[in-house]
């Protein structure tokens, strides 16, 4: 069966209307059904389906007018479940960043888990490697794997130098 394509009672093959409001706003509904989207993000989605971009521009719209879709309801959720991976609080503002999201909602959704960061770095930390560093070869394994998760270089030379 042909994705973007329907069988005609007829014989033929007739495309799916992508320009029907309804249709459109069912696909939108589908999509946040399972998770939570970002307003440009959901958009972009509809667009690939096969929806015009005015129309998914449209769409999105107003359902973030009804509240079905919001970019801080997504922001918050995104970063919890980033937070409980284990990752950065750069790395989570980065991903939030391509997804469309403003730095006001980014900021306003980050700033709950602030406090957390140390603690999150330890556990991660410990978690991947057990024991403090022993040597400067750890130290900068150590290092480098939680830059790379998108923490704070200072908070993780903090951690590293131990209590």
């Amino acid at each position: 069966m042909r994705p973007k394509e329907l069988d005609d009672p007829g014989g033929g093959v007739r495309t799916k209307d992508l320009t029907d409001p309804a249709r459109a706003r069912g696909k939108a509904l589908a999509l946040l059904a399972r998770r939570e989207y970002g307003v440009e993000e959901l958009a972009r989605r509809l667009a690939a389906k096969g929806v015009d971009p005015a129309l998914a521009g449209e769409v999105v719209g107003a359902l973030a007018q009804g509240g079905l879709a919001s970019d801080r309801r997504f922001a918050e959720s995104y970063a919890r479940s980033r937070v409980d991976r284990g990752w950065g609080p750069l790395a989570i503002e980065r991903d939030l960043r391509q997804r469309g999201l403003a730095d006001g909602v980014i900021e306003e959704a980050l700033a709950p888990l602030a406090g957390e960061w140390p603690e999150r770095l330890e556990a991660v930390r410990a978690k991947r490697f057990g024991a403090l560093p022993a040597g400067l070869r750890d130290r900068a394994r150590q290092a480098r794997f939680l830059e790379y998760r998108g923490f704070p270089s200072e908070l993780v030379r903090a951690a590293l130098r131990g209590p």
